[in-house]
């Protein structure tokens, strides 16, 4: 068998608030959601219909963690949606908060539509 990613992790600030915001601004579906005691849960979410990678949604558990969400890649992207409606999806993501660093170029760049 060979090898592929299957989770990516990604700390988050709690679990229920990153739950809402990739269901809604990014239309994932929660693929998994089992508690593990001790107010852990394992949370898993994907793009529907996604034969790739999934992010496990981790809440941090300690002060330095915390520290890393939203900047767990040192401003470098952390990650590349490939979708069959870029104008529709900048727009549902729009719609619900999320905060552009640039306007969306329009033109296409190798690879695709650049944010």
């Amino acid at each position: 068998m060979g090898h592929t990613i299957a989770l990516v992790t990604l700390v988050v600030r709690d679990y229920d608030e990153a739950i809402a915001f990739f269901t809604a601004a990014l239309r994932f579906t929660v693929i998994e959601d089992t508690p593990l005691g001790n107010g852990k849960r394992w949370v898993v979410v994907a793009p529907p219909e996604s034969r790739g990678a999934a992010l496990l949604l981790a809440r941090a558990a300690a002060p330095e963690q915390a520290t890393h969400v939203g900047d767990q890649t040192g401003g470098r992207v952390a990650f590349f949606l490939h979708t069959d409606d870029f104008w529709d999806d900048y727009r549902q993501m729009q719609a619900h908060g999320v905060c552009f660093a640039e306007a969306a170029r329009g033109g296409l760049r190798p690879g695709g539509r650049v944010l």
